[in-house]
């Protein structure tokens, strides 16, 4: 089986195919960016209206098949920002009623564990503070804190759902980073630019350290970050250093947390923001110290990516669900644990 997997649940419009044993042929996409300001979705919906035919053909050019050798379509369908959703879920109609294929609806959470269990190898930090990854290593059943833009969530399978453990009560991690970084004035996204000026701080500022039982909050942390910005008094590096290590600390505690309720022994590190090696290596220590695993993934599978779209709609479809027409309407707000989990035993 041959699925075309279409992602554009926010500000990445991307393509993928992927066959039924779990290889990526190829994995396209374009990235929404500015110089100054943020997301305006209007004009990211707009961006993947004039760029997402293009990287379809790309994503099948780059694989080396024709495209009626295609079998399935994927596609997006839930959470996300409706205006970016609307343009994937319109393509992807089309394509399979002018293929004649069937068409699957990918819940774009679910999605990122799924290409987690597929594609993570184990990472170690060693002694001399060294990466070592275990290329042989795989990730079964894993505790996933799933670090996006929007989304930040403690996730892990139990009973046929994939079950929220614990979550932000307010701003996901990305978005509260890239809030920072138009502070800094860095751009869109800016938490690629703050791990690099991270590396560079020395001095630990004190910022609100907010973990409400299983769930955590930017807010705070956000409004004294503003205060110290304005004040001019610090530098970007040590904001930067400070704002990662206070908020990925507080993440780890309630993924521990999660992994000592559930008993679980693999942690694996997913979304956007699992790109950041700081956040990588503070959860392989953790791990380490418990005697666990932790799963990290190549960029390409962290970052929003129509791989692990495809990969989800055939493992949904190998289990017999197929989404009509008329069930194919997106769902911007569905919760990871509204979706029945129906190809795991």
């Amino acid at each position: 089986m041959i699925c075309l997997g279409i992602e554009s649940t926010a500000h990445t419009f991307g393509a993928s195919i992927v066959t039924d044993k779990g290889e990526v042929l190829s994995n396209s996409r374009k990235l929404f960016t500015t110089e100054k300001g943020g997301l305006i979705p209007v004009e990211v919906s707009d961006h993947h209206v004039k760029h997402g035919p293009e990287i379809v053909k790309e994503a099948i050019k780059k694989a080396n098949i024709d495209i009626k050798d295609i079998d399935l379509i994927a596609f997006s369908q839930s959470p996300g920002i409706g205006h970016c959703l609307r343009i994937g879920a319109s393509i992807a109609r089309s394509l399979s009623l002018q293929l004649k294929i069937p068409l699957i609806g990918v819940n774009h959470c679910i999605a990122h564990l799924e290409i987690g269990r597929l594609k993570a190898k184990s990472l170690e930090i060693t002694e001399q503070n060294e990466r070592k990854i275990e290329e042989n290593s795989s990730c079964s059943d894993p505790v996933l804190l799933y670090a996006s833009g929007a989304n930040t969530q403690i996730i892990a399978y139990e009973g046929k759902r994939y079950r929220i453990f614990g979550e932000t009560l307010d701003l996901g991690i990305g978005n509260f980073l890239d809030t920072i970084g138009r502070k800094l004035n860095l751009g869109f996204p800016g938490g690629p630019k703050m791990e690099l000026l991270a590396r560079k701080g020395t001095k630990l500022l004190d910022l609100p350290y907010n973990v409400k039982g299983m769930d955590v909050n930017f807010a705070g942390m956000q409004t004294k970050l503003d205060n110290l910005i304005k004040s001019g008094k610090f530098s970007q590096e040590d904001i930067c250093f400070s704002v990662q290590e206070t908020s990925f600390a507080m993440l780890l505690e309630v993924s521990e947390r999660a992994m000592a309720h559930t008993g679980k022994t693999e942690l694996l590190l997913g979304g956007g923001v699992a790109c950041n090696h700081r956040l990588q290596e503070m959860a392989a220590k953790l791990c380490k110290d418990r005697g666990a695993k932790c799963y990290v993934l190549p960029n390409e599978f962290n970052v929003d990516n129509a791989a692990m779209i495809a990969w989800t709609g055939i493992l949904q479809k190998q289990s017999g669900q197929e989404t009509s027409m008329k069930d194919s309407k997106i769902d911007p707000y569905l919760r990871t644990d509204e979706v029945e989990v129906t190809w795991r035993k």
